[in-house]
C-alpha cells in the first residue's frame, strides 16, 4: 500500500485548498478512504471517510467546510477544504484500513494564517 498527499500549502484564514491522495499498491475502489490530520501538540483526528459506495462522513469539526471525494479510475482521493480556520492547521493524512492495519501517506501540511 502506497498513499501520497500533495496540495498542501500556507493559505490565509476563510481562503480554500484542495488536497490530493495518489494511491497504489492495492484495490483502491475495494476499499473505504479516510482523512486524519494532526495539529501540533495534539493527537491524530479522524475527520473524513468516504466508503466504496461514494457514501461519506465527517467529523464536526470540518462538517459543512470540508468535501470528501474519490475518482477511483484514477486511484486518488480528494480533500477540499474551504472557509478555513487556522485551528485547521495541521499535517493531513489519508489513510487506509488494510485488514487490522492502518496504512497511511507521510502526510501534507496545512497552515492557515494571516
Amino acid at each position: 500500500v502506497q498513499l501520497v498527499e500533495s496540495g498542501g500549502g500556507l493559505v490565509q484564514p476563510g481562503g480554500s485548498l484542495k488536497l490530493s491522495c495518489a494511491a497504489s499498491g492495492f484495490t483502491f475502489s475495494g476499499y473505504d478512504m479516510y482523512w486524519f490530520r494532526q495539529a501540533p501538540g495534539k493527537g491524530l483526528e479522524q475527520i473524513s471517510r468516504i466508503d466504496t459506495l461514494g457514501r461519506t462522513y465527517y467529523s464536526t469539526s470540518v462538517a459543512d467546510r470540508f468535501t470528501v471525494s474519490r475518482d477511483n479510475a484514477k486511484n486518488s482521493l480528494y480533500l477540499e477544504m474551504n472557509s478555513l480556520k487556522p485551528e485547521d492547521t495541521a499535517t493531513y493524512y489519508c489513510a487506509t484500513y488494510v485488514g487490522m492495519n492502518r496504512s497511511q501517506g507521510r502526510g501534507a501540511q496545512v497552515t492557515v494564517s494571516s
